[in-house]
């Protein structure tokens, strides 16, 4: 099964033969040289892909053990009540502080 190149990699193979093109050298060798690029680049991108399969499945399994690990620790353990507390104790303390900051300006 023969790879298909798109013609933008073949334009850019074949300006790359030319642009290391030496004098004396053939079309037909200028030709040969374009088409080891192209396996290059072709087999970069093979290698390439392979690369970002491998990445996505380890981030997915990554994810999916965090899921696992957070929902069972979620039911084991409730909530610390401070933790759930502080946030609306400081809001009402610093609502507090503002309040007498302003009685007290208008004293």
């Amino acid at each position: 099964m023969k790879n298909k190149v798109s013609p933008e990699v073949e334009a850019q193979a074949m300006k790359i033969a030319k642009g290391r093109q030496k004098e004396g050298q053939t079309k037909e060798q200028t030709k040969l040289i374009a088409q080891g690029i192209q396996k290059g680049i072709a087999e970069y991108k093979k290698q390439h892909g392979i690369k970002i399969r491998k990445i996505d499945k380890l981030r997915k399994q990554t994810i999916k053990q965090r899921g696992s690990e957070s929902t069972e620790t979620a039911l084991a353990r409730p909530k610390d009540l401070r933790s759930i507390y502080l946030p609306w104790v400081l809001l009402t303390l610093s609502w507090l502080g503002f309040v007498a900051y302003i009685v007290w300006q208008t004293i």
